[in-house]
């Protein structure tokens, strides 16, 4: 066991490192793509998943409520990488959904009690509307979305 930014292998020993759902949870990860960078050989597949908008969770170890394209964009080069591919995981609209579905056990915590049977009924409408609008989406994900699936490949190094 190590810690993520310092991880005790030599320079260019992996040909991938895969990184799902970490980020998140580290309070430098610009270090963490930094030793990813050292630990890649030239060529080398980065895969990343973080969330794009979260809820706090594993705290007090929840640094971030997630990354954005253009967090990846700069990042990534910054620290030698191309990115291959960066797809959204999910719309602005399942986004919504998913956080409607919560609401009932949010607010039985927080609230002291469930909303009750109208807030049921009116949910269960909204669910609804929103699974109708979402089959007409046309991009909502660059607003929000769940988060991203990332490849990206370590840059060649220039020769002498």
């Amino acid at each position: 066991m190590s810690d993520i930014s310092a991880i005790p292998e030599p320079d260019g020993s992996f040909d991938a490192i895969m990184c799902i759902e970490v980020l998140e949870h580290l309070p430098r990860p610009l270090l963490a793509l930094r030793e990813f960078s050292r630990l890649l050989r030239p060529g080398g597949d980065l895969v990343l998943t973080a969330p794009f908008c979260s809820l706090t969770h594993f705290s007090p170890y929840h640094f971030s409520s997630g990354y954005n394209r253009a967090f990846y964009e700069s990042a990534l080069d910054d620290h030698g990488f191309e990115i291959l591919s960066i797809e959204p995981n999910g719309t602005f609209f399942e986004f919504l959904a998913q956080e409607l579905r919560r609401v009932d056990s949010v607010a039985s915590r927080y609230c002291g009690g469930r909303p009750g049977k109208l807030w049921t009924a009116l949910s269960l409408c909204a669910l609804w509307m929103l699974e109708r609008i979402a089959r007409r989406d046309q991009g909502s994900s660059e607003l929000l979305c769940f988060g991203y699936h990332v490849l990206a490949r370590k840059k060649e190094e220039a020769n002498g």
